[in-house]
C-alpha cells in the first residue's frame, strides 16, 4: 500500500518539477539536404556533425565544393588551447585547463543564415603531473575525444534552437 503511494507521489513530483525528456532534433522544415564544410580537412568534427545530422533525419551530402540547393554548415575556426592553470613549488604545472572553440554557421541553399555565426566554448580542467608522463598525455588524448563529442551535441542543440524558434 505505501509503496504505491510512494511511486505516484514520485511521478507527481517529477511532473510538478517541470522535468520532461528532452524531444527529438527539430530541423527547419525547408532545409534539404546539408552539406558540412570545414577549414580543416583532417579535423574529426565535420564527420561527426555529418554523422548526427544523419541520425536526427537529415540528407547529408559529402561533397568537396559547395553544391548547388544544398544547405551548408561551415565551420569557421577551431582551436585547442590547454593553459596550466596551477604550480608546484618548482615551478612546474601541476593542473591545465583544455579549452575547445568552434565557430560556425549554417546556411540555407539560397546563402540566407538559418543560425548566423556563433562561437562555442567548451573547456575542462585536467591534472597533469610532472613525474607521469605517460598518463598525462592519456588523459589528455580522452579529454579531447569527449570534448569533440560536446562539441557536436552542443553544435546541433543550437541548431535545434534555431529552427524552433518563430521567424519573424
Amino acid at each position: 500500500m505505501i509503496r504505491p503511494a510512494f511511486i505516484a507521489l514520485l511521478v507527481l513530483a517529477l511532473a510538478g518539477c517541470g522535468f520532461h525528456l528532452r524531444s527529438a532534433l527539430s530541423l527547419p522544415p525547408d532545409l534539404g539536404p546539408v552539406q558540412v564544410v570545414a577549414r580543416d580537412p583532417y579535423s574529426p568534427l565535420p564527420e561527426a556533425l555529418a554523422q548526427a545530422l544523419g541520425r536526427s533525419g537529415a540528407e547529408v551530402r559529402r561533397a568537396t565544393r559547395q553544391a548547388e540547393n544544398t544547405a551548408t554548415l561551415a565551420i569557421l575556426s577551431e582551436r585547442w588551447a590547454s593553459t596550466p592553470i596551477s604550480i608546484d613549488a618548482r615551478g612546474r604545472a601541476q593542473e591545465y585547463a583544455l579549452r575547445y572553440a568552434v565557430v560556425f554557421r549554417l546556411q540555407d541553399a539560397a546563402g540566407e543564415d538559418l543560425v548566423p555565426q556563433q562561437a562555442v566554448e567548451l573547456s575542462r580542467d585536467y591534472v597533469a603531473s610532472p613525474d607521469d608522463l605517460i598518463g598525462t598525455d592519456s588523459e589528455r588524448d580522452l579529454l579531447e575525444r569527449e570534448l569533440q563529442r560536446e562539441m557536436t551535441a552542443s553544435i546541433i542543440r543550437r541548431i535545434d534552437g534555431a529552427s524552433r524558434q518563430p521567424m519573424p
